[in-house]
C-alpha cells in the first residue's frame, strides 16, 4: 500500500475512533471534509448530513454557536470556545491552523460534551448549599467525625462541614479549587489540606501567582539551566513545579496567572512533564494541585482572561470558605489565637478590655481574617498599657495570660470548670447583647451593629432574657 494511501487510513481511523468529537473544515470554503460518528449525537444531525454543508452553514443554522473553525478561518490562529449547540449541549471546542507552503488549508477541530460535567457540578453545588442551610437553622454534622484541625480556629457548624470535606478529599489527589473572597483563610484551609493528605511528609509549596512579576514567571515556575539568560544561577535553578515534587503545589490567586503561563500549566497537568528554561530534555513531576482564588472564574472565562479547558482542569472538587461576618462563632478563637501570636511576637503580655468584644463581634470585617489579625496587631501596638482597649485610667491593671471576654471571665478558665464551648459562646453573646442593648435605641439598630437580622436579634434577646432599655 503507498504510504500514502497508509496516511489517509491512519488519518480515518484516529477520527473515527477517538473519544472527542473532530472536525475536519476545508479553509478556502469552510466545507466539513470529515467528522467523527460521536458527533452526530453531540450536534443533532447525521454525519452525512454535516459532510453536505459548511461551517458558515451550520453556525447561521445555530448548530454551532459559535464555529471555532471559522474563528481559525478569520484569524489564521488556534481557537477555543464554549459552545452550545443545536441540541442544547454545552462543549468546549478548540481548533488549530493547517498551513502547507505558507497557506492556510485545513482547519482540524475537536470539541468535548461538557453538558453532564457541568449537571454534576451544579447539583454538588446545590447539596452543598443545602447542607449548609441546614447547619444555619442549627442542624449538626455527623457526629462520628472528630477533626483535628491543629492551628485551624473553626467552632460555627457551616465552616467545621467545610473541614470535613477537605478532609474527605485530602487523601485523594483531586485537585481542589477554594473560592472565597480575600482573607477568609484559603491558605490556612490548603495546609491543613496537605497536613491531612498522603503527601503530607514532603513539601508544601505555596505560590502567589500576582506577587511574581510576568517577566519572571516561567523561569521561578519552570526553572531554568545554567547559561539560560543572563544572570542565571550558575548552577541552574529547579522551579517551583519541581519543588513541589511528591508533595503539594498551592497556586494562590490563580485568576492572576497570564495566559502563556496557563497554557504552559495545563500541559505540566495533562502530561505530568516540565521542561527547564535552556533545557532540551523533560522531568517528570508528581504534585496535588490546589488553587485559590477570590475572582469569578467562569467570568474571567468570558472574559478571555482565563483558560476554559484550564478553568475544567481545576475545578474539581470547589470549596467555598464563607466571609468572617457570616461565621461570627470563629472570632473569638481568632482573636485569642492572634493575640497569643502577638504577646510571643513582641515579648509582652496584654489582654483584651471587655470592652472591646462588642467591637469585634459586630465588625463588618470586610477583609475578613486578615484584616481582624491585622486590627488586633494595631490595638495591640496602640496600647499603652497592658490591657487593649482599657481607658486610660484602667491601663495599670495587670494583665493575666489569657484576654477575657465581655463577661470578664477567661473563656479556657470557664471550659476548665466544666462549660462547654456553646455554653461559653452564649455567655459571651449574652454579654454583648446585653451591654449593646442599653446602648442602642432599637432592635433594628441592633442588627445594624451587629450585621445579623432583626429577627435573629429578638430571639436572641428572648433567649437571653434581654430587651432594649427605655429611652423614657
Amino acid at each position: 500500500m503507498p504510504d500514502n494511501d497508509i496516511e489517509v487510513q491512519t488519518l480515518k481511523a484516529l477520527v473515527h475512533t477517538g473519544h472527542d468529537h473532530v472536525f475536519i473544515v476545508d479553509a478556502d470554503d469552510g466545507h466539513v471534509l470529515d467528522v467523527s460518528p460521536g458527533s452526530a449525537a453531540v450536534y443533532g444531525m447525521s454525519r452525512e448530513s454535516l459532510c453536505a454543508t459548511t461551517v458558515h452553514e451550520l453556525e447561521a443554522r445555530g448548530v454551532l454557536s459559535p464555529s471555532v473553525s471559522m474563528e481559525v478561518i478569520r484569524t489564521g490562529q488556534p481557537a477555543q470556545v464554549m459552545q452550545r449547540t443545536g441540541t442544547g449541549r454545552q462543549v468546549i471546542a478548540e481548533a488549530h491552523p493547517v498551513y502547507a507552503a505558507g497557506k492556510l488549508v485545513r482547519v482540524i477541530s475537536r470539541s468535548m460534551d461538557m453538558t453532564d460535567l457541568r449537571l454534576l457540578q451544579d447539583e454538588y453545588a446545590l447539596l452543598q448549599r443545602r447542607f449548609n442551610e441546614h447547619l444555619k437553622r442549627g442542624g449538626s454534622p455527623a457526629s462520628g467525625d472528630t477533626l483535628e484541625l491543629e492551628s485551624l480556629e473553626v467552632r460555627c457548624q457551616v465552616m467545621h462541614e467545610v473541614a470535613q470535606l477537605i478532609k474527605r478529599v485530602a487523601p485523594t489527589d483531586a485537585t481542589v479549587l477554594m473560592l472565597g473572597e480575600s482573607g477568609v483563610g484559603k491558605t490556612a484551609f490548603a495546609r491543613q489540606l496537605h497536613r491531612w493528605s498522603q503527601r503530607c511528609d514532603d513539601a508544601f509549596v505555596d505560590v502567589n501567582c500576582a506577587a511574581i512579576p510576568e517577566s519572571l514567571f516561567e523561569s521561578e515556575m519552570f526553572g531554568y539551566q545554567p547559561g539560560a539568560f543572563s544572570g542565571a544561577a550558575r548552577m541552574g535553578k529547579a522551579g517551583l513545579l519541581e519543588q513541589a515534587h511528591k508533595g503539594t503545589l498551592f497556586l494562590d490567586e490563580i485568576g492572576e496567572l497570564p495566559l502563556a503561563m496557563q497554557s504552559k500549566l495545563l500541559k505540566v497537568i495533562q502530561d505530568g512533564y516540565l521542561t527547564r528554561l535552556g533545557d532540551t530534555r523533560s522531568r517528570r513531576v508528581d504534585f496535588r494541585l490546589v488553587v485559590a482564588t477570590n475572582q469569578d472564574l467562569a467570568r474571567c472565562v468570558e472574559e478571555g482572561r482565563f483558560r476554559l479547558d484550564l478553568y475544567y482542569r481545576l475545578n474539581v472538587i470547589p470549596v467555598t470558605l464563607p466571609p468572617l461576618r457570616e461565621r461570627r462563632e470563629d472570632i473569638p478563637g481568632l482573636a485569642e489565637r492572634q493575640l497569643a501570636r502577638l504577646n510571643e511576637r513582641y515579648g509582652m503580655e496584654k489582654v483584651l478590655h471587655p470592652r472591646v468584644w462588642p467591637e469585634l463581634m459586630g465588625g463588618d470585617w470586610q477583609g475578613n481574617v486578615r484584616e481582624l489579625e491585622n486590627w488586633l496587631e494595631r490595638a495591640w501596638l496602640s496600647a499603652e498599657g497592658g490591657v487593649i482597649g482599657a481607658p486610660m485610667e484602667e491601663n495599670d491593671v495587670t494583665p493575666t495570660r489569657v484576654s477575657k471576654t465581655a463577661s470578664g471571665e477567661s473563656p479556657l478558665a470557664t471550659l476548665e470548670e466544666g462549660r462547654s464551648l456553646r455554653e461559653t459562646l452564649e455567655a459571651v453573646e449574652a454579654e454583648i447583647l446585653g451591654e449593646l442593648a442599653v446602648r442602642v435605641s432599637s432592635t433594628y439598630a441592633m442588627a445594624e451593629r451587629l450585621g445579623i437580622s432583626q429577627p435573629s436579634v429578638v430571639r436572641k434577646l428572648r433567649r437571653h432574657g434581654l430587651k432594649i432599655a427605655s429611652r423614657d
